[in-house]
């Protein structure tokens, strides 16, 4: 049975959600079948608003999803990834305040210890590490304000920050991009790109002209424990910054880099994590692309590890076709021993490829909730050294139904992080 600490939390969510669903169908026409806004479109709506008190937005998304993966080390399972995302915006005397919220309940319809993904490897259960799996999301994976404050006419100056957040480093998080927006799976480089955006305890200061930002963090490095239902708060220990241009609305850039102050729980040692990434995003009536790359690079006591990722997707009418190539270099002792080792064999790291393609129908939209159903195929290229215990060319697939909450008029929160600044950056 869910205890009572738990239920109270179901309760909070579902209450949250229900009250931001009205706002939200309140603020919406224009967009309601599909829920996706465009560049201009939403920056001009928001712009409109810019006066008239607070501005909602939410968006979120429910996978219920048959996930086989395959080889000896995979298996089947029914899980129910989930999270949803509010922000209330409002125009200040002096600037503008932006009020986030990020929720999951990950932990009851995933589980403690997350769904299958081969391969995939970061953080710990039980003392042990979390292998072949992709650990679930916290019950509060974002708690935080942001002020924006204007310096010039083109020049701003943003503080954000909270118990949880996320600081200036990678690109955006794999579940708000509108390249993976209908993609259920997190990619293998989660841990080289984007783990840190859920970390208990961030300040961020970031100053905006013109097409760039500049921004950086200081906040807790260490990734969340076990216990998803909690908070796990730190010493802010850990620094990054990040550099973001934005030639156009369709067209945005980052670089970033990091030094985090021993993340995982049980490998001691700190790493510094820098990557950098572009993405694309153009809407065209009512449809909408989106492709986005990254390469990100950990190093640490045991040599660097790299990765690089490429994905996209389509949307056009009722159907969604995505797709994600990855190549990365896996922890080989790791994956073949369940144990964090030391010495010679924690240096070894071995090239590793992965490819998904996927597609989804939207066959349901009512008062702005949005409905499809899915699936999609990955497939595998194992180093020699693993191919004993994965084989040469396992195959995964999921079959889903997805829902997603009514979006306000200035569309879904894709492409948005933290400490964007609200106002002269336009979201697609």
């Amino acid at each position: 049975m869910v205890s009572s600490r738990r239920q109270d939390a179901l309760v909070l969510c579902l209450v949250g959600v229900l009250l931001a669903s009205r706002d939200a169908r309140a603020q919406s026409a224009a967009d309601s079948t599909s829920g996706r806004g465009g560049n201009a479109d939403q920056h001009e709506q928001m712009q409109m608003n810019m006066n008239n008190g607070w501005q909602l937005m939410q968006d979120g998304i429910v996978f219920a999803e048959f996930n086989h993966q395959g080889g000896p080390r995979g298996g089947n399972e029914f899980v129910v990834p989930n999270w949803w995302m509010g922000m209330a915006s409002r125009e200040m005397p002096r600037g503008r305040l932006t009020l986030t919220s990020m929720l999951s309940l990950d932990p009851a319809t995933v589980g403690k210890d997350g769904y299958r993904e081969i391969l995939q490897a970061g953080e710990a259960i039980d003392g042990h590490p979390l292998i072949d799996r992709q650990h679930p999301h916290d019950l509060f994976m974002q708690l935080a304000a942001v002020w924006r404050m204007p310096l010039t006419q083109s020049t701003g100056f943003t503080l954000a920050g909270g118990p949880v957040g996320e600081p200036a480093l990678g690109p955006v998080a794999f579940m708000h991009r509108a390249s993976a927006a209908d993609n259920p799976t997190a990619p293998l480089g989660h841990h080289t790109f984007d783990s840190t955006h859920i970390a208990f305890g961030v300040v961020t200061a970031a100053v905006d002209h013109g097409p760039f930002v500049v921004e950086g963090s200081v906040f807790n490095g260490r990734e969340p424990d076990e216990n998803r239902w909690d908070f796990d708060f730190g010493r802010f220990d850990s620094v990054s910054g990040r550099v973001w241009y934005r030639p156009s609305d369709e067209w945005e850039f980052q670089a970033s880099s990091g030094r985090l102050k021993t993340p995982e729980e049980l490998e001691p040692g700190d790493i510094v994590r820098s990557t950098l990434s572009a993405s694309w995003t153009q809407k065209n009536g009512a449809a909408i692309s989106s492709v986005t790359a990254g390469y990100g690079r950990n190093k640490t006591d045991h040599g660097a590890r790299n990765a690089f990722f490429v994905e996209g997707a389509r949307h056009i009418d009722m159907n969604t076709v995505y797709a994600r190539f990855e190549a990365l270099q896996v922890e080989t002792a790791l994956l073949q021993t369940d144990v964090v080792v030391n010495g010679p064999a924690a240096d070894v790291k071995d090239p590793a490829i992965a490819f998904t393609v996927g597609g989804v129908r939207d066959f349901l939209s009512v008062r702005g909730f949005e409905g499809g159903i899915g699936a999609d195929v990955t497939f595998y290229g194992v180093p020699d050294t693993l191919q004993p215990i994965y084989t040469s060319h396992p195959l995964s697939f999921h079959v889903f139904v997805r829902l997603r909450p009514p979006a306000a008029s200035m569309g879904r929160m894709w492409n948005m992080r933290m400490s964007q600044p609200m106002v002269g950056h336009q979201m697609p």
